[in-house]
């Protein structure tokens, strides 16, 4: 069974960092892709950024320049480094998964991120 387990999440005031990771475990497939979704109260699951198995990154353009992904192969985990932060940027983070040929889809259980200003 493909599990994601992740953490990072907390309260930050506007301006600090904070930095989620995301590992993976389960799986004897290749990961195609890793990637970052958020989901504000009364607001639809949006994408953040993403990361493909050649290291290829993209970016929602709201946080384009402030939130870096990255990922270690060895340890199956995926970042994200958040910078600058605002208080637009408060929602739950789940990370994401594709596997295999199909492209399966997996999903961590998220995290809370809190910013005050």
């Amino acid at each position: 069974q493909v599990q994601l387990v992740e953490s990072g999440g907390g309260l930050v005031q506007a301006g600090g960092s904070l930095r989620l990771s995301c590992a993976a475990s389960g799986t004897s497939f290749s990961i195609n892709a890793m990637g970052w979704y958020r989901l504000a109260p009364g607001k639809q699951r949006e994408l953040v950024a993403v990361i493909t198995s050649d290291g290829t990154t993209n970016y929602a353009d709201s946080v384009k320049g402030r939130f870096t992904i990255s990922r270690d192969n060895a340890k199956n985990t995926v970042y994200l480094q958040m910078s600058s932060l605002k208080p637009e940027d408060t929602a739950v983070y789940y990370c994401n998964i594709k596997v295999g040929r199909y492209n399966a889809v997996y999903w961590g259980q998220g995290t809370q991120v809190t910013v005050s200003s």
